[in-house]
């Protein structure tokens, strides 16, 4: 797991590694100058011609730093100085005093630098230090070096992106590569700061390991490591140790969205599935997932005391359920939602049709950034504890009766208001989907837009129950079952290219994720 931070907790670290522990500021600067060359020398060669571009804070003391390593180890490099010279910081001054000591070329003026004269740009203007939005002189200066057809690396973060919420600050640069210290920060990973930083390198610049627990962070993501999270499977077991999961999904002519959620409960490790659908998939759900359990209903038919009874037992069967996909929006569908929400008492994974579903059904207030919302109260006492709602960024726009321009600017304060004296989970899926309860907040790093194809939420949420019925506490189903899918995208994107994912090659590669 790894911790993110905003660039106030960023500062906090740098202080106490100074300040507290007595690691001179300098000795960091250094540090970081090194591992940004260290990762351009394994992409440039002694042909290229570097311009770095510096502010007057101590992310343009790093570049400085940067560019004299470079012109110590033979590179040809120049520097644009574009920062305040009564503006510079006591580090930043030392760094540049030692550069026209070394005679080196120093621009000062946007009308004096020909950015095609070079082929490798370094962006060393502000940093995580952007406050407000970017100035009007370095508004020119990032349009110029985004012109730019060179590789452009960012120490620490690309200038314009804000380190807090990975919002653009007016204009930002575009890296192809973006190292950056210490911790990553939230902006990096949030969108759209995370296409602007290219790929994104931790590097290790001497924080102590015990500076970073001195601050609090609610936001994280996972990494490799903690596929160790995964249910642990004893040797003296059967079916029904790894539990049953319900899958309520399915409209006639979508049988799809059934197979796929129930085939990924399966891949993820539950014993047994169940599929509640149409009485007209029957037949090509058990020719497609014959290991599946079938029980059908007659959706004409849900108000008979046979078919509630035979829902209701399905239901009570269940270790987790999945209801939503391929569900359809009828008043059928709403009629079955009800019963889910009548008969359910474990986790119930929420998804598509059944968001719609709830979005309409519920009543619908503004939105009250001091209050609660009472849809999200509603849609909450009508679920089981431990819950988890999987909107796309459109499904939560609806759900929350929100423009969508809204959603995207002001997610996370959105997202705090949602899960206020709420059970519920939310996974939010979106490039970076995030996962949301209480005040803890999961980014997920893993995926890409090879994902971005039919099925692919289905398959999610059968990983979800999946996870659930094997034991896992919901919160915790959520966060590994969107990594985890992630990870099987990008097996997938690995062997077909991200042109040829389908929803069925991200459940052929659940067998990758967990060797």
């Amino acid at each position: 797991m790894k911790k993110l931070v905003d660039s106030q907790q960023m500062r906090a670290i740098d202080t106490y590694a100074i300040e507290t522990i007595g690691i001179p500021s300098l000795v960091l600067m250094e540090n970081a100058a090194n591992q940004v060359v260290k990762t351009m020398e394994s992409k440039i060669d002694s042909e290229d011609i570097i311009l770095v571009v510096n502010g007057s804070g101590n992310n343009g003391g790093d570049g400085l730093a940067i560019a004299r390593i470079l012109l110590n180890r033979g590179y040809q490099v120049d520097v644009f100085f574009a920062g305040k010279l009564n503006h510079l910081s006591n580090e930043t001054q030392k760094q540049l005093t030692i550069l026209e000591n070394l005679d080196m070329v120093i621009w000062t003026s946007l009308d004096e630098v020909e950015f095609d004269h070079y082929t490798v740009l370094v962006d060393a203007l502000y940093g995580i230090g952007l406050t407000g939005t970017v100035t009007d002189a370095s508004y020119a200066i990032i349009e110029r070096m985004n012109q730019h057809h060179g590789l452009t690396y960012a120490v620490d973060m690309p200038s314009g992106i804000s380190a807090d919420d990975g919002k653009v600050k007016g204009i930002a640069v575009k890296a192809d590569y973006t190292i950056t210290f210490g911790e990553e920060k939230l902006g990096q990973i949030l969108y759209p700061g995370g296409q602007y930083c290219g790929q994104l390198i931790l590097a290790d610049i001497g924080f102590p390991p015990h500076a970073a627990p001195v601050i609090h962070s609610d936001f994280y993501r996972y990494d490799r490591t903690d596929l160790k999270r995964l249910p642990k499977r004893d040797a003296y077991t059967h079916k029904g140790s790894f539990g049953r999961v319900l899958v309520v999904a399915g409209s006639e002519n979508m049988s799809g969205a059934a197979f796929f959620s129930a085939k990924a409960a399966y891949r993820t490790g539950a014993g047994l599935v169940e599929i509640l659908t149409v009485d007209a998939n029957r037949t090509i759900l058990q020719a497609q997932l014959p290991e599946a359990i079938l029980t059908t209903y007659n959706p004409e038919e849900l108000d008979s005391k046979e078919e509630k009874n035979a829902i209701k037992k399905a239901v009570e069967r269940a270790s987790s359920i999945v209801v939503g996909p391929g569900l359809g929006t009828s008043h059928n569908s709403q009629k079955l939602l009800g019963l889910m929400s009548l008969y359910a008492d474990v986790p119930v994974v929420m998804d598509a049709d059944a968001i719609n579903i709830a979005s309409n059904y519920y009543n619908t207030f503004p939105l009250m950034r001091n209050n609660t919302y009472t849809r999200i109260n509603e849609l909450s006492n009508s679920l089981p504890a431990g819950s988890i709602v999987t909107p796309h960024m459109k499904e939560f726009a609806r759900l929350t009766d929100q423009p969508m321009s809204v959603v995207q600017e002001d997610l996370l304060e959105i997202t705090d208001i949602c899960t206020k004296d709420s059970h519920l989970v939310f996974a939010i899926k979106d490039a970076r989907s995030m996962v949301a309860h209480d005040s803890q907040r999961y980014l997920n790093y893993s995926g890409n837009n090879g994902m971005a194809t039919a099925g692919s939420g289905d398959v999610l949420t059968g990983i979800m129950a999946g996870l659930i019925a094997q034991g896992l506490p919901s919160f915790e189903a959520a966060k590994l079952g969107s990594y985890v899918h992630g990870l099987a995208g990008d097996y997938a994107s690995q062997k077909l290219s991200s042109y040829s994912v389908m929803a069925s090659d991200l459940i052929d590669s659940l067998s990758d994720v967990f060797l």
